[in-house]
């Protein structure tokens, strides 16, 4: 959900059937507001709060995605304490280099994500021995905006290794029915030069490595989804030079489209109407009193003029996350 949780988006994939995963009680509420399934939500996430996983546990959804051995024992005492039992996997931290941006780097050992596969059994023998869990999946995610199949194919084989292991093993011979296997997402899109893989291919990747296991996968799109559907529209509100660079100030913010800010991220920026005119080299940056808030940086573009963009009709800059509309 935090790829888009504007309530006609889920509204459309509630109808579709699909499937969410949230990291807090506020996303929850918006799906179910929506009519989301509660047995098709998954809550991840390495901050859950007391009374976000008791709404969870009172709206009966289908698992929670543990992060930590604190998170567990934290959960059966919650659990405990409404008379129920947690639904719950692991996230298994499979040490694969996602090559992407460190800051969207979630699988790596070094990560604050997910629990070391090497010590992982450990913790799941703790959660068989907690009489408020239920140990029902395992899973795993190591980063987003990926553009080879190659490292989910890599977490894929180690996972798999892991579960032939573990679940035939261990968890199955314990009375565990271990039934789900969330591998996450983190394909990527086209935002400047990216050739990421389609779908498809994806697809394919994960099909050979799952081959002869039984179980129910359940999948993280996001971005890829939704990402190449959104543009911001923003209106020019000065064009200011001095002897150093140009500005051009506009009425979005890093509030509004935050990824450039955060990480240096590629936003691309066009005219909402071209016209003949002349470049320049500039800054494009928002109102926000921080240095940190721009969208681009020594950026060629159209000359813009002050009020572009004030209404669709008029002209002005968009950026757009994904390919060009």
């Amino acid at each position: 959900m935090k790829s888009n949780s504007n309530l006609a988006v889920l509204r459309v994939f509630a109808k579709e059937g699909s499937g969410f995963d949230i990291v807090s009680a506020g996303e929850l509420f918006r799906a179910l507001k929506e009519g989301a399934d509660p047995k098709k939500v998954v809550f991840s996430g390495v901050g859950k709060k007391k009374e976000e996983i008791e709404s969870a546990l009172k709206a009966g959804i289908l698992m929670f995605n543990i992060e930590s051995e604190q998170e567990l024992t934290f959960l059966d005492e919650v659990a405990g304490g409404l008379g129920k039992r947690a639904p719950i996997s692991l996230r298994v931290n499979p040490d694969v280099d996602p090559k992407t941006h460190p800051y969207i780097s979630t699988g790596m050992r070094k990560s604050k994500f997910g629990i070391d596969i090497k010590r992982s059994m450990e913790i799941y023998k703790k959660a068989l021995s907690l009489s408020h869990l239920e140990v029902i999946g395992v899973d795993c995610h190591i980063g987003s905006q990926l553009t080879s199949v190659l490292p989910f194919v890599d977490a894929l084989s180690r996972v798999r290794e892991y579960l032939d292991r573990v679940l035939v093993g261990y968890l199955r011979k314990e009375g565990a029915n271990v039934r789900y296997l969330d591998l996450g997402g983190g394909l990527g899109i086209r935002y400047k030069d990216e050739e990421p893989p389609q779908p498809d291919e994806y697809a394919a990747g994960l099909i050979r490595g799952l081959e002869g296991l039984d179980v129910t996968l359940i999948l993280e799109p996001g971005r890829v989804i939704v990402g190449n559907a959104g543009i911001l529209i923003t209106e020019v509100l000065y064009l200011k030079e001095n002897d150093e660079k140009k500005f051009v100030v506009v009425d979005g913010g890093m509030n509004d489209l935050i990824r450039p800010a955060l990480y240096g991220s590629y936003q691309a920026i066009r005219p909402v109407v071209e016209r003949a005119a002349d470049t320049i080299v500039a800054d494009v940056v928002g109102p926000i009193c921080e240095s940190s808030d721009f969208f681009a940086k020594d950026r060629e573009i159209p000359r813009p003029q002050p009020g572009d963009a004030r209404g669709y009709e008029r002209r002005g800059l968009w950026f757009y996350d994904g390919i060009e509309l």
